[in-house]
């Protein structure tokens, strides 16, 4: 087949620009072949080389002693004691969702979850965090739907439990959904594999399903804006099988028992490319590729289609010469491709061969290494100006307001949808605070959250960035876990926009500081920049993924509110609006500042809340909508009412940070008193938990009522 001319129209449909290109043929002295400027492409697009975020990536903290491996592998390792770790990452499928809602928010589901097995892991817990434009948008209601059953189609039949998430809508996310996947594993300490390849003359290794068409250029779509041409971009969506990838883990974790495996890597995005490049590189070796020998369900594949192809539920691995009989009996008896396409190489190089010609000779260290990085102008983030007055409210109609909007109301139409109870260790199911699971055979509990506040990263990128953190760090207290570490998923629009890279560097900045602070370190994670649809990006969303431990089931702090219990808030109450969920659903204003976060108070109120655990019935951190929305929903879930005393919107509704509200009986509330004044810790009672009704002050509303709205809301928006 005649391959097409290298024309600038061609270079830049590779999403490279003139420069780039110039800089190709600086590297390898010549014009490249079709094939090289693919894998060129795919090498140095902005999803595979972070070449506008490396600089500030590079300034996160990601150690510490809990951490096992930081950044750079397929996952995150975080230590859990008795020989245990944690594997986890958060991922984005952003573009494909929106241009292929099932099978695109499907396939990332597949594709974290082999993050976390590549690690030698298997997974025990995954999570999502969504992001919708508003539900009057001719799209949301098909977005909504297709992406939340993609999840769960995929999820259901691999067999693992979701157990948490978020959901928002905004406008900003009319023309670009969100998708961000998490995926949790367990593995013993000492038997984690990489991805770095040694040993010279190993066989290279393909395992899996066969290689088609599908996802052919999807790193280089997901790295460029959307235009009036997104209907053309579908064939660059991946088509998913859950039962294959549930036989490809269980085929790779018995392989890796043999003791066969030299290195291991996930075929993601960008496919065999990326997967060959990085063993290659991050092991100082050469890797050669012979297509031929790559399993194929379609006829006729060429050498660029094979190497750009990002068909699902594929793996690429270095193995020991003497167990390929072995190896190979393995993946015949899960009815899986096993196929040895390559070897490692000493020289430098990524040598392709196909039908006896050579496709590709490139220096592999020049595709990874030595991709463009980028200091890319900056602007810091105007100050937000001042609040005007907010009108005093009825309480009970702000609270009506915020549980009737689908950002706020209860979000079980979505996770009734997923598997929350496979295998059988979930400790609570999705809806009530932070996730958690049973680690299987020990009295341990892992705790797992996902957060962030566009509204606040967008106003401050700097707090709001702390805040996203500090919210995670606050959701695993809340349930008595001791937060561990992070993983985050850094959606932002054009790195090209000076405002918009000013987004990226204030929220990096606030992030590194509430991860340094709160001692919990980023250990793996994903950017996902070009989030834009003519022109206009979405709200900057650095979602944080958070991981926590409660070394025992009787550490955790339950929902057990009862009638008669005290209402207690711990932190201190200040009353700010800005860019409250009430001054967005209630008066229509996205106006302010995102309230101030101080780490310390941060960090002392949560160790509180940890040390006077067996004082507390039930806890829960107070963020969007305050004081009123967090006790209805505590009170809601007990199904028991809630009096709280009189006082001003601002106080009720206001969002100030490091605040959890607490319920548990008289005696208990005395002793955290007292124990609060010890630890210089602002506590204050606020009301008690009693009744059918919701009452602030004097206005009231039966529960069920109340309840009603909140359950419905959602259904009643996208269903």
């Amino acid at each position: 087949m005649q391959e097409p001319a290298i024309t600038p129209d061609l270079i830049a449909a590779h999403g490279l620009k003139p420069e780039e290109y110039d800089m190709i043929l600086e590297i390898i002295g010549r014009e490249p072949s079709f094939t090289e400027l693919g894998i060129f492409s795919a090498m140095w697009n902005e999803h595979c080389s972070y070449k506008s975020s490396k600089k500030w990536l590079r300034t996160l903290p990601t150690s510490g002693p809990q951490v096992i491996c930081g950044p750079g592998e397929n996952a995150g390792v975080v230590d859990i004691g008795e020989g245990q770790a944690v594997v986890f990452k958060m991922e984005s499928h952003n573009h494909p969702s929106y241009i292929e809602p099932y099978q695109g928010a499907a396939t990332g589901v597949g594709g974290i979850l082999r993050d976390v097995f590549t690690m030698g892991a298997r997974p025990v817990a995954s999570m999502n965090a969504l992001s919708f434009g508003e539900p009057s948008h001719h799209k949301t209601r098909q977005l909504v739907n297709g992406v939340v059953e993609g999840i769960g189609g995929y999820g259901n039949c691999f067999g693992v439990p979701c157990v948490g998430g978020e959901v928002r809508f905004h406008p900003a996310y009319n023309g670009n959904c969100l998708v961000n996947a998490f995926a949790a594993g367990l593995a013993d300490s000492d038997k984690i594999f990489y991805s770095a390849a040694s040993g010279i003359g190993m066989p290279v290794v393909y395992l899996g399903a066969k290689t088609g068409r599908d996802g052919v250029g999807g790193a280089t779509m997901a790295s460029a804006e959307f235009d009036d041409t997104i209907e053309e971009k579908r064939p660059t969506v991946q088509v998913g099988d859950p039962f294959t990838e549930k036989r490809l883990m269980e085929a790779c974790l018995e392989l890796m028992q043999t003791g066969a495996v030299i290195s291991i890597q996930d075929m993601g995005a960008a496919g065999l490319t990326c997967s060959a490049v990085e063993m290659g590189d991050k092991g100082g070796l050469g890797v050669k590729l012979d297509l031929d020998a790559v399993p194929q369900r379609e006829e006729n594949m060429t050498a660029y289609e094979m190497m750009l192809s990002e068909s699902q539920e594929r793996m690429l691995m270095v193995l020991k010469p003497d167990k390929e009989a072995e190896a190979r009996a393995v993946f015949e008896k899960w009815d899986l491709d096993f196929a040895i396409v390559g070897e490692t190489i000493a020289e430098d190089r990524f040598l392709i061969v196909h039908n006896g010609e050579v496709k590709a000779d490139l220096t592999l260290s020049k595709l990874s290494s030595t991709a463009p990085e980028y200091d890319r102008p900056w602007e810091p983030t105007p100050a937000a100006e001042e609040l005007a007055d907010v009108p005093q409210i009825d309480p009970i109609d702000g609270l009506h307001a915020l549980l009737a909007s689908p950002n706020y109301a209860a979000k079980q139409w979505v996770y009734e949808q997923y598997d929350t109870m496979v295998m059988a260790d979930t400790a609570r199911t999705p809806g009530l605070g932070a996730g958690m699971i049973r680690v299987h055979g020990t009295d341990k509990v892992l705790a797992f959250t996902s957060d962030v506040t566009p509204r606040y990263v967008r106003a401050n990128p700097k707090e709001g960035g702390k805040q996203a953190v500090a919210e995670a760090y606050r959701n695993l207290t809340a349930v008595g876990a001791k937060p561990l570490a992070s993983t985050d998923n850094l959606n932002f629009g054009n790195p090209e926009k000076p405002e918009i890279m000013g987004q990226f560097v204030g929220a990096i900045k606030g992030i590194g500081a509430a991860c340094a602070a709160l001692d919990m370190p980023i250990v793996s994670g994903n950017v996902s920049l070009y989030n834009e649809t003519d022109g206009a990006a979405i709200l900057p969303t650095p979602t944080i993924g958070a991981v926590g431990l409660l070394d025992h089931t009787d550490d955790i702090i339950g929902n057990e509110v009862r009638d008669g219990h005290v209402a207690l808030v711990i932190g201190e109450t200040k009353g700010h609006l800005g860019q409250s969920a009430l001054l967005a659903e209630v008066f229509n204003r996205e106006e302010g500042d995102a309230p101030a976060v101080d780490l310390d108070a941060e960090k002392r109120n949560g160790d509180f809340i940890r040390a006077n655990r067996a004082m507390i019935k039930a806890c829960t951190d107070i963020g969007d909508g305050g004081l009123a929305l967090a006790a209805f929903e505590l009170a809601e879930a007990a199904g028991v009412g809630v009096h709280l005393d009189e006082a001003p919107t601002e106080i009720l509704f206001g969002e100030d940070q490091a605040r959890y509200l607490v319920a548990c009986n008289f005696d208990q509330a005395e002793a955290l008193m007292i124990a609060a004044g010890q630890a210089g810790v602002p506590l204050a009672s606020v009301g008690r938990f009693t009744g059918d009704s919701i009452r602030i002050g004097a206005s009231e509303a039966p529960l069920e009522e109340l309840t009603a709205t909140f359950r419905t809301s959602f259904a009643a928006a996208v269903a």
